[in-house]
């Protein structure tokens, strides 16, 4: 996993003749970024925001995992993970009829291929929800922004 004391930087550019097709640079990495053809604009030239949270989230989950068994010489062949997100109300929801009252929702299935037994198994699924990305997710998360204008 990466250092987590060094700072991340990430750049994104959107040109004045796209609607919304991003480019995202970072380090040595360049990414598209857009909305889908549902959304008036959108040219799907690139996975949404949220198509790269939950990216983020699945291959930070992944390498954890890997990492982990790794460690532990576990027969562990391939992973997978599949996430879906949605915005749904909360179980003990007390304003259900306020459409504002719905929460982020991320179902993240886990599936290991090898040799464990049940006991592994289990331990790799709390060590899955260890993972920095899952924390930061579940954390209190600060952020601030400024604006420059050329």
């Amino acid at each position: 996993m990466a250092d987590d004391s060094k700072q991340k930087i990430v750049h994104g550019f959107l040109p004045k003749d796209e609607t919304y097709s991003v480019t995202l640079n970072a380090g040595k990495h360049q990414l598209k970024g857009d909305e889908p053809e549902s959304v008036k604009g959108g040219k799907d030239t690139g996975p949404d925001p949220y198509d790269y949270l939950l990216m983020a989230l699945g291959s930070c989950t992944l390498m954890t995992v890997k990492m982990y068994a790794n460690h532990k010489e576990w027969p562990v062949e391939d992973l997978y993970v599949e996430l879906r997100h949605n915005k749904r109300h909360d179980e003990d929801c007390e304003n259900c009829d306020d459409p504002k009252s719905k929460i982020d929702f991320i179902e993240k299935e886990l599936i290991v291929e090898g040799d464990l037994s049940e006991e592994q198994i289990e331990r790799l699924l709390e060590i899955s929800n260890r993972c920095p990305v899952n924390r930061t997710l579940l954390g209190e998360i600060k952020i601030e922004g400024s604006i420059t204008h050329k």
